[in-house]
Parts: C-alpha cells; sequence; structure tokens
C-alpha cells in the first residue's frame, strides 16, 4: 500500500518554515498545530454544573476513550475541538488530512456508541470510572465503514493486526460526532501534564527533541534519545523530551503504572538537564506510517521541533505468524515525507550497540572496527528479571531493574 497524504485543489502553500521548525522566532516556541492551542475546559464550577444539567444521557467511556477525550479537552489533538463528525473522519480517512483546512492528521479521532437511541442534537455526559469528564453535543451519528477504515489507516483490514482488531471488535456499532466541552480531567495514578503546562518548562528558542517510547527505558534507549541531541540538525542547548504514552497499548506490554516508577526512578538516577520527562495520556494503535504522523502532530502540539524516528516505529506483527505488518523504514520515510509541512524536523534513531572494547557505539562503527557486539534478547532478558539472575548493567539500570522486579 501506498502510504501518503492526499493533497487537494484547496490545499494551502505548503512552507517549510524556519531552519529549526520555530513557528515564530529565536524567543517562541514552535506553534501548535493549526496555529493554537485547543483549550476545551470549561473554566469554572457554575459552567461545569450548567452543562451537566443540560445533558440528556450519559455514556461510560472505555479507557481508550478517556484518553481522546483528555487530549481534545488540553488541546493535544489541536486543532480538534471535539470528536470528527462523519465528513470529516470521511475525509481523515482517505486522505489524512482534516477537511476545510486541509492540515495533516494521521488518525481519525472518534466516539463509539452501541445506543441505538443516541441522536443528533443530544448533550451526552461523559464519564470515567463514574467521574464525569466532558459533555458532547452530538451532531452526528453513523454506522461507520470499518474495513474501509482498516484498510486505509491500518494498511491491512485483517483483524490479525492489533488496530484492526481494536475498530472491528472493541468499538461498538455506532460513531458520535460534535465539539466537546471538558469537566474533568480523567484520575491516573500517575500525572499527564498538559501540553500548556510542557510548554511552560520548555526553554524558548532551543530545539526540544521528542522520545517516543511504550516501555522501560534501557540503556540503548538512553544512548539513543541522548546522542539525538547532537545530530546535525539538532541546535546547540537542546532538550530532549521523553514523553512515553501511558494509555493503552498492547496487551503484553508493561502497565502504564509500572513503567512510570520506573521513569521516576531513572530521571533521578542519571539527573541529566538536559532530559525533561513528561506522560502522555495517548492510546497506541500500532498503525505504523500514519501513526508516526499523529504522534508527531500531539508533539508538536507539546512544543516539541525535532522527532525521534525509531526502525519499525508503531509496527506491528500479526497475531497469527508474526510477520510485520510494515516495512522497517516505512514509518520514517512517511515522516520524512511530511516533516516540513509540520514545520518539525526528524531525527533518525541510531542504532546503537554495546561492544566489549568501547561501549556503546553506533553499529556501523562496530563492524568497522572488528568490535565485539554484546546481545541480550528481550525474551532472555525477562526471563532473567523473573528468575532473579544478574542483569548486566550495560543492558539496563539498576533503578529499573529493581522497580520491574518489584512489580511484575
Amino acid at each position: 500500500m501506498t502510504w501518503t497524504a492526499t493533497a487537494t485543489a484547496t490545499a494551502t502553500t505548503t512552507t517549510t518554515g524556519p531552519a529549526r521548525g520555530f513557528a515564530a522566532s529565536a524567543e517562541a516556541l514552535i506553534a501548535p498545530h493549526g496555529g493554537e492551542l485547543v483549550n476545551l475546559v470549561l473554566a469554572d464550577d457554575g459552567a461545569k454544573a450548567k452543562a451537566i444539567a443540560s445533558c440528556t444521557r450519559a455514556l461510560e467511556l472505555s479507557d481508550r476513550n478517556a484518553c481522546d477525550v483528555e487530549l481534545l479537552s488540553v488541546g493535544g489533538f489541536s486543532p480538534l475541538r471535539g470528536f470528527m463528525n462523519e465528513d470529516e473522519y470521511e475525509h481523515c480517512v482517505e486522505n489524512m488530512r482534516l477537511k476545510g483546512s486541509n492540515l495533516l492528521f494521521g488518525l481519525p479521532i472518534v466516539l463509539d456508541t452501541a445506543c441505538e437511541d443516541t441522536k443528533v442534537g443530544d448533550r451526552v455526559l461523559l464519564k470515567y470510572q463514574g467521574k464525569d469528564v466532558g459533555v458532547l453535543t452530538v451532531e452526528s451519528k453513523w454506522k461507520p465503514n470499518k474495513p474501509k477504515e482498516a484498510k486505509m489507516c491500518y494498511g491491512t483490514s485483517s483483524i490479525e493486526h492489533p488496530g484492526v482488531a481494536m475498530i472491528s471488535m472493541e468499538r461498538r456499532k455506532y460513531y458520535i460526532g460534535g465539539k466537546v466541552e471538558g469537566l474533568n480531567l480523567p484520575q491516573r495514578p500517575f500525572p499527564c501534564p498538559t501540553p500548556s503546562e510542557v510548554r511552560a518548562t520548555l526553554p524558548k528558542g532551543k530545539d526540544v527533541v521528542a522520545f517516543q517510547c511504550r516501555n522501560p527505558v534501557h540503556r540503548a534507549h538512553y544512548e539513543l534519545f541522548t546522542r539525538a541531541l547532537h545530530a546535525d540538525n539538532v541546535g546547540k542547548d537542546a532538550v530532549c523530551l521523553v514523553h512515553p504514552t501511558m494509555g493503552p497499548t498492547q496487551d503484553d506490554d508493561i502497565s502504564g503504572l509500572v513503567r512510570y516508577k520506573t521513569y521516576v526512578v531513572l530521571a533521578e538516577e542519571v539527573k541529566n538537564p538536559q532530559i525533561r520527562w513528561a506522560y502522555l495520556p495517548y492510546s497506541m494503535h500500532m498503525a505504523g506510517p500514519r501513526e508516526a504522523i499523529q504522534h508527531m502532530i500531539i508533539r508538536k502540539n507539546y512544543g516539541v521541533t525535532h522527532f525521534i524516528i525509531g526502525r519499525d516505529m508503531a509496527g506491528s506483527k500479526s497475531s497469527l505468524d508474526g510477520e510485520d505488518f510494515y516495512g522497517a523504514y516505512d514509518a520514517q520515510d512517511m515522516a520524512n515525507a511530511h516533516a516540513a509541512e509540520l514545520g518539525m524536523q526528524t531525527v533518525p534513531s541510531l542504532n546503537v550497540v554495546y561492544t566489549e572494547e568501547e561501549g556503546y557505539v553506533t553499529a556501523d562503527v562496530a563492524k568497522e572496527k572488528g568490535l565485539e557486539v554484546k546481545k541480550l534478547s528481550g525474551t532472555k532478558f525477562r526471563q532473567m528479571l523473573r528468575g532473579g539472575d544478574d542483569i548486566p548493567e550495560w543492558f539496563a539500570f539498576k533503578s529499573v531493574v529493581k522497580v520491574l522486579r518489584e512489580n511484575i
């Protein structure tokens, strides 16, 4: 399948922006996607009470839906102001763009329901774990063509793909779209600072390099994102924002709470002033190339100028035969093709390896010098972890290993 965003007759002229992706000047942070950081959270208790009283029905959100409501409310999905309506959804599915503005947008943001009675004009109280988190004014309701959504967004309609299985088997019969008013952010056992809160901590006029992950950070990861600060296209005094996704990922992934504990102890262990840590309430789709675009847009809203694109980023394998659904560099190619339009830059994920003679070096250096590369597979690491065996410090941080042993 060819992965590309469709340009239409209404497309605006693409500009590359300043050399390092800055929005306005050396004293500014990069502008949010669409130019404005959306904030849908109602300002006072009176407005919230009035919104709640206007509701005609309620909907309990799934973990995934709650992540979407939170990111809509705080501007993580800027410029969206609610769940996509049917025409907006169709346009995004087919073109990887927003209708009207024609801005890039990787994946559709939708709310599903099984309720037959929900109708246009309803005011729906959105609840998560019994708490009121938002109000949706229903502007459209439709039965989506899920095979089409799967094929266009994930590159396959096979339910062997975890994202396709999610939209086919987890999402309910109907999608409903419309404007959202935020009430309260979902309560989580770890902090998820908003885009405005993260932006307030970033140095103005400096490059911000984001590292996305959904696993604990080990030594190779740390080498990767600290070396990214010295890439040719990254400026002096740049910082790295380690920004893990903390919503639902894959069934066999370590829970968000345990991962959060590993990040906290690691931040304390390394005490690196160039590394910032924040946590993203986002639900992974494992959609490969299109999800790479989604991640870049979200991180742009959080103030990021550069994004590290790893090998097979957001990739997934068949649940039956283990075959990859995407090529190793499909996500990188997609990101590189659209980075200039986003006003961002990509930083390739270096292939770093540990050697007996020189510690961590890039794989090409190890090969050129004939160095002895040491390897430890993820499977072997988990076996050693559960068996109480010593984990080599070249592979994992002691503080991270301690947390994992105490919690899994």
